[in-house]
């Protein structure tokens, strides 16, 4: 298969958005690859217009849902209700049962619901009661957070943080990306939203995953990303600031998704093997939410993103 299949929908997503590309590259990744991503960036960044765009580019039900510290899990999961007329129980699936779920400002929500979302996102399944439902064959959650409001959140857990594929960044646009969002603005003011050329239909996408997912990856190459998991978990081997600075290191599912997101950056870019450059570039995206920094590292201004910047330099390629 060709990764110019994907150029449509690419181009819807474009055309609703301006800039954004890693937003945009990272959304086809975890597309490609079975996975969900978490999507930090201020208010007013077009998170939420970027994922519509891509659910509406796709054969498949969209749901958004906002998270709020009143939600309770059965309105994400669904509900068993009595039916009168047949004198029994029958199970009114939630929002989970649909294709792409946006999950809209996800740390506003308390523990059950958290804990009902990361069943779903592990396992493709809920369970209500005593009988657990399958989820459809295509099921990713993109789930949006703010960095800066506090108040009325919680913070996730790791083990649903790790349940993410990706963390991607989304940064203010620059002086004339903002033009070009208020000239797309004024055009749609005046002029209908115009549907997507042609919607990816789902069979297409799982030939594309199984495409992807056969993309050779050189054994030299798994090892070099198990190194880089491992320096997370031992960065006294490598270096003494970086000992100092990572409190947690990141779990084997880094190393599987280093791996799948890798495989589908090279498909995206064309090639025909995964290089270590391929690597590189999703490693930020797929550490950065998994790896905890010691409250030294924020007393001296570090980041996550500084840490595995420092990372990449120090673990050497086979």
């Amino acid at each position: 298969m060709n990764p110019t299949e994907l150029d449509p929908l690419r181009e819807h997503i474009a055309s609703r958005i301006i800039g954004q590309k890693n937003f945009i590259d990272s959304m086809l990744i975890c597309l490609l690859s079975d996975g969900h991503l978490l999507v930090e960036g201020m208010p007013g960044l077009a998170k939420t217009t970027a994922v519509k765009a891509l659910a509406d580019g796709i054969e498949g039900d969209f749901h958004r849902i906002q998270f709020t510290p009143d939600l309770l899990p059965s309105d994400l999961i669904g509900t068993d209700i009595y039916r009168h007329e047949k004198g029994e129980f029958e199970f009114r699936p939630g929002p989970l049962f649909h294709n792409i779920l946006l999950a809209d400002e996800v740390n506003r929500a308390p523990a059950k619901v958290q804990s009902a979302l990361l069943e779903a996102m592990a396992e493709h399944q809920i369970t209500v009661g005593q009988k657990t439902y399958p989820l459809p064959d295509l099921f990713m959650v993109l789930a949006t957070q703010n960095p800066v409001e506090q108040e009325g959140t919680y913070h996730l857990p790791e083990a649903q943080l790790d349940r993410f594929l990706m963390q991607t960044l989304v940064e203010y646009p620059t002086p004339e990306e903002e033009l070009a969002i208020l000239a797309l603005d004024s055009n749609l003011q005046t002029h209908d939203e115009a549907p997507p050329a042609r919607r990816l239909p789902q069979r297409t996408l799982f030939a594309m995953r199984k495409h992807v997912a056969g993309l050779y990856l050189d054994p030299k190459l798994n090892t070099y990303i198990v190194d880089l998991a491992q320096a997370t978990r031992n960065p006294k081997a490598y270096n003494e600031d970086l000992a100092r600075w990572c409190r947690f290191g990141a779990s084997p599912r880094a190393s599987i998704a280093l791996a799948r997101c890798a495989r589908a950056r090279a498909w995206l870019d064309g090639d025909e093997f995964v290089a270590p450059h391929h690597i590189q570039a999703v490693a930020p995206a797929i550490l950065r939410h998994r790896i905890l920094l010691t409250f030294e590292a924020e007393a001296e201004g570090i980041t996550t993103d500084d840490f595995i910047s420092r990372l990449l330099d120090l673990v050497a390629i086979p």
